[in-house]
């Protein structure tokens, strides 16, 4: 094996072809897809027409370095785009990834403040929190167990608390948790020095580290109320939630928060092609428009002929409005399931993100043991049972914390909801 896998010590199966929300395998069998992958895939495996307009393109061109020459690909989709993202006026800086999307963000907001004379580096962003595995991303990370090894390489980020309601630590849960970590916030701007801080960077709803947190809905208003008070830039991470996994084209817009600057990724291509994108308002690249910064394959022809081509087909089949109604139906149907199990402490989401936290004691919230491996042993039983389940861990301590993530792509039929809901029960019941 020369291959460097991301599973060692793992017979993985060798995927064969997709379907809609199903996935088979070189032997023949059969898996529901509950996680999208990485809750990447959004309209579904094997669209023809996405992976036509990707040949059709690399037919024409297939790469033209973004300083040499512009293309219609490209000015294509940014203005089909563009109408719905909750940016005002947006200009879009396509990249090849989610990671890259943030780095792109940090350095927007770094190069604006520059541009209007004031020397503002920090950058705040949440405990709990995951918006990369490159190094500011890492940074503005919130998540212990993957920053700890490169610690010494970070430290410039600041963070803040975070509204994860199944935990909540204020005396008053659930009255007045937004203002309270709107408060929060802006005590540690003022410990800065507002003239120090550049921008403020969240998930609009939390994705993998904490499990589909839904913050209360006086949280975001109250948020981008400090922020706007003090001059702070605020930077929506919707690589995970953005185009309609969360039942609105952005999850911004639950709450109908306007950022300075929206990164997204994962849905954008569904996976057909590396795609992410960091898109700012019109005002912040008046100030930027020349800044510096570029990679090798942002602004690609192909990847933004994969976008759009995926654009095409979230608007021609509706897909936002059926995340948010099978989101729903899979909501209830792993309420039913597993609403009344001991080990399960909580169900949440919004839409097609959907999480499950598991706990050894269900009166008191007490985690399993990270020895215990549960989430992970879950996953296992979930993918022998024929159900591809997403997990993470910490969410508890850092450390501690179980929860399994289901994020299925949003052409999931009502039988198979009924079926991710069931084998998923059947994973947890098996381990727990």
């Amino acid at each position: 094996m020369t291959v460097f896998s991301r599973a060692p010590g793992n017979d993985l199966p060798v995927v064969a072809r997709g379907s809609g929300a199903l996935l088979f395998d070189t032997t023949g069998r059969r898996y529901l897809d509950g996680s999208g992958g990485a809750i990447v895939v959004g309209i579904g495996h094997g669209v023809e027409e996405v992976g036509e307009a990707i040949a059709q393109q690399s037919k024409l061109v297939s790469y033209a370095h973004g300083t040499a020459f512009a293309s219609a690909a490209l000015e294509n989709y940014a203005a089909a785009l563009a109408p719905l993202l909750p940016v005002d006026d947006p200009h879009i800086y396509p990249v090849s990834g989610g990671s890259e999307a943030v780095e792109t963000a940090l350095k927007m907001a770094r190069a604006y403040h520059l541009a209007r004379g004031e020397d503002r580096s920090v950058v705040i962003g949440r405990q709990g929190a995951y918006h990369g595995n490159t190094r500011g991303a890492l940074d503005v990370s919130g998540r212990p167990g993957l920053r700890a090894p490169y610690l010494p390489w970070l430290g410039s980020a600041r963070h803040t608390t975070t509204p994860y309601e199944y935990r909540c630590e204020f005396p008053t849960h659930p009255e007045g948790c937004g203002q309270q970590h709107a408060e929060k916030l802006e005590a540690l701007i003022l410990a800065e020095g507002p003239e120090n801080v550049a921008a403020f960077i969240a998930e609009p709803i939390s994705g993998a580290a904490l499990g589909a947190c839904v913050p209360p809905d006086d949280y975001w208003p109250a948020i981008t109320g400090v922020c706007r008070r003090y001059g702070v830039l605020v930077i929506a991470d919707e690589v995970m939630t953005g185009f309609g996994r969360t039942g609105k084209w952005f999850a911004c817009e639950h709450w109908e928060v306007r950022p300075d600057i929206l990164v997204a990724a994962k849905g954008a291509a569904s996976g057909y092609w590396p795609l992410g994108f960091a898109a700012c308002s019109g005002e912040v690249h008046e100030k930027i428009a020349g800044f510096t910064h570029g990679f090798t394959y942002s602004h690609h022809v192909v990847g933004a002929a994969a976008g759009h081509a995926v654009l095409k087909v979230l608007q021609k089949r509706d897909l936002i409005a059926a995340s948010a109604r099978q989101g729903a139906a899979l909501k209830s149907a792993l309420e039913a399931e597993l609403g009344d199990h001991p080990a399960v402490g909580d169900i949440r989401g919004l839409g097609l993100l959907c999480a499950v936290e598991l706990v050894a004691d269900r009166p008191t919230r007490t985690p399993y043991a990270r020895a215990d491996r549960v989430a992970e042993r879950i996953v296992a039983a979930g993918k022998e049972a024929g159900v591809l389940l997403y997990h993470s861990t910490g969410c508890a301590d850092g450390v501690s914390g179980d929860l399994v993530l289901l994020g299925p792509p949003l052409v999931i039929t009502d039988a198979q909801v009924a079926e991710l809901a069931e084998r998923t029960a059947i994973a947890v019941r098996q381990v727990t």
